[in-house]
Parts: C-alpha cells; sequence; structure tokens
C-alpha cells in the first residue's frame, strides 16, 4: 500500500466512523462516557482536512499525522489511545514507500504496544485490545502459512470480531466501564468494535 492508497482508505475510513458513530455512541452509553462514536467521527473529520497536504508524504508520515490530530481533536480516552496507535505505526514504518503486509504487521504490533503503554492495559480487561491483539496473531499466523495477504487479512478481521464477542463475555477492569463491575458483562466494548470497523475497511482496500 502507498501514499495515495493509504490516503484513500483513511477516507473510507472516516466516511464508515461518520455512518457508525450513532451505533459506537449508543455502544458506549451503556458502559461509557456516551462519546465515542461523535468523538471518533470529529477526529476522521479534522484528519479529513489535512490529507490532500499529506500526497507527497511517505505513509509513515502520514500515519503520524493522522495520529497527532486524533490525539489533538478527539476527547475522551479513544483520542489519546487511537492517537497514540496511529502515531506508533507510523513510527514503525518510516522509510517505506509501500507497505508490505510483514511491515503492517510491524506496525500493528507497535500500536498495540503503545496503546498497552498509554492505557495501562492488557489482552482481557474489555477494550480495543481483545480485538487487536487477536486479529495481529491471526494474520501473522495465517501469513506465515500461506503468504497469502487476502487470506491473512481475512483471518485477521474474523478475529477481530471474534474479539468483540469476547468482550460481552467479561467484566472491564479500565475506564469508565469499570465502574459498573459485573453489570458490564453482556454488553460489547465500544473501542473493540470501532477497531474492528477500521480493521475491515483497511484490510478491503489491499
Amino acid at each position: 500500500m502507498n501514499t495515495e492508497k493509504l490516503i484513500s482508505t483513511i477516507q473510507k475510513i472516516g466516511a464508515k466512523i461518520e455512518e457508525e458513530k450513532a451505533f459506537l455512541t449508543e455502544l458506549d452509553n451503556v458502559i461509557g462516557d456516551g462519546d465515542h462514536g461523535i468523538n471518533l467521527a470529529r477526529g476522521f473529520g479534522e484528519v479529513e482536512k489535512k490529507l490532500d497536504g499529506l500526497k507527497d508524504k511517505e505513509p509513515g508520515d502520514v500515519l503520524k499525522t493522522v495520529g497527532m490530530t486524533l490525539v489533538s481533536t478527539v476527547g475522551g480516552a479513544s483520542g489519546p489511545l487511537y492517537g497514540t496507535g496511529f502515531m506508533k505505526m507510523g513510527a514503525a514504518l518510516k522509510g517505506k514507500a509501500d507497505i508490505t503486509v510483514p511491515d503492517f504487521l510491524a506496525g500493528l504490533q507497535s500500536a498495540i504496544e503503545g496503546i498497552m503503554q498509554r492505557g495501562r492495559s492488557t489482552r482481557g480487561e474489555k477494550t480495543m485490545l481483545d480485538a487487536m491483539i487477536p486479529a495481529k496473531e491471526a494474520m501473522e499466523a495465517k501469513w506465515n502459512e500461506s503468504q497469502d495477504a487476502k487470506a491473512a487479512f481475512a483471518a485477521g478481521v474474523a478475529a477481530a470480531w471474534e474479539g468483540v464477542e469476547f468482550t460481552k463475555t467479561i467484566a472491564a477492569t479500565k475506564g469508565r466501564a469499570s465502574y459498573l463491575g459485573e453489570r458490564s458483562i453482556g454488553h460489547q466494548d465500544p473501542g473493540a468494535t470501532s477497531f474492528t470497523m477500521l480493521l475491515e475497511i483497511a484490510v478491503g482496500e489491499v
């Protein structure tokens, strides 16, 4: 994926978030601050304004700008976490003119590590990591087995949605949702859901 394709993908991600913002906010109304979809849509709206000026940049620089924009414009936890993820991925891809599957996987790993550190969280705590980590593991396993990008990405999306379903079965221990304790069981995590939507768009463009 080169810069042109990446910018097109980010535009489609923004459109998807705008389309799903009411649903994502509804999920967040139940266990969070009730602003996840609204905040993300606003952030990607600001990202959209900057994309035309990034056409001559490397993919890593584009991702870094996306991350910095989300950090500065998205409130709540999602801005710092998504922003950190995009910035860490951008740093991992610095100097790459085209993003290969191994590049993407390495970038996603950097994003996961950044989000774990920023959110002081790990897998199994009803966060976006419950979709991110299984997705990365599934993509890596399928890629190593088949060297088939489409098969690898399909496995990643399936694993991410399974992760979303998993978040319904556990109590939240991080963020606003943790205040609900056991009452958060039965509800899917908004961050895991929005990440999976982003991933679905991104891999569909490969």
